[in-house]
C-alpha cells in the first residue's frame, strides 16, 4: 500500500473536509465544535495559498488518508520565523504512517522556507500525536491546563517545540 505525500489541490478539498469534520465530532484534537463547509475550507486553502504557506495531502490507492499545514504561530513580526502546524488523519488510516509521513513533509517544507521553530499545540490526553512528535524530535515545552472547553468539558493543551 504506497503512500504518497504532495500539494493538495482544490478537488481535493472535499475529502479533507470530510477528515477535518469527522476530527471534529469526534475527537479533541481540533478545539472547536464547529463543523466547517466546503466553503470554508477553500477559503482556508486560498488563503494558505496567497501567503505561500503549505496544504499537503497523504494519498494512499487513490484516496486522501490525511492533510497537513501551517501558518504563523503568532500575528506579530518577532514571530515571523516560527510557524504552528496541524496534521490530520482519516479515521481508518491511523497508525499506518500517515501522520508520520506528512509531518516529516511538513518540517521539510519548513526547513525550506527558512523558518526557525515549529510548535505543535496538541490536546493532553492525544498519547499517539504526543508520541509521534516526540520520535521527530519535537520536545515538550508547555502544558496548559484547562485553556480549553469542548463539549462542556475542560481541556489541557501541550506545547511541543522543533528547532529546525
Amino acid at each position: 500500500m504506497s503512500l504518497v505525500v504532495r500539494d493538495a489541490e482544490a478537488g481535493d478539498l472535499p475529502a479533507v473536509l470530510a477528515i477535518h469534520n469527522h476530527v471534529v465530532a469526534s475527537s479533541d484534537a481540533i478545539f472547536t465544535e464547529e463543523l466547517d463547509t466546503l466553503a470554508g475550507r477553500r477559503e482556508w486553502f486560498e488563503a494558505r495559498g496567497r501567503a505561500g504557506l503549505p496544504v499537503l495531502v497523504a494519498v494512499r490507492e487513490g484516496a486522501i488518508a490525511g492533510y497537513a499545514s501551517y501558518g504563523p504561530f503568532r500575528p506579530w513580526p518577532g514571530y515571523r520565523d516560527t510557524v504552528e502546524h496541524s496534521v490530520h488523519v482519516a479515521s481508518d488510516q491511523r497508525r499506518g504512517g500517515v501522520g508520520r509521513a506528512l509531518l516529516e513533509a511538513l518540517i521539510e517544507r519548513a526547513r525550506e522556507a527558512g523558518m526557525h521553530v515549529m510548535v505543535a499545540g496538541i490536546d493532553a490526553t492525544n498519547e499517539p500525536s504526543l508520541a509521534l512528535h516526540g520520535v521527530l524530535g519535537f520536545e515538550r515545552c508547555g502544558y496548559m491546563a484547562e485553556v480549553a472547553r469542548k463539549q462542556d468539558r475542560l481541556l489541557d493543551l501541550v506545547l511541543m517545540q522543533l528547532t529546525l
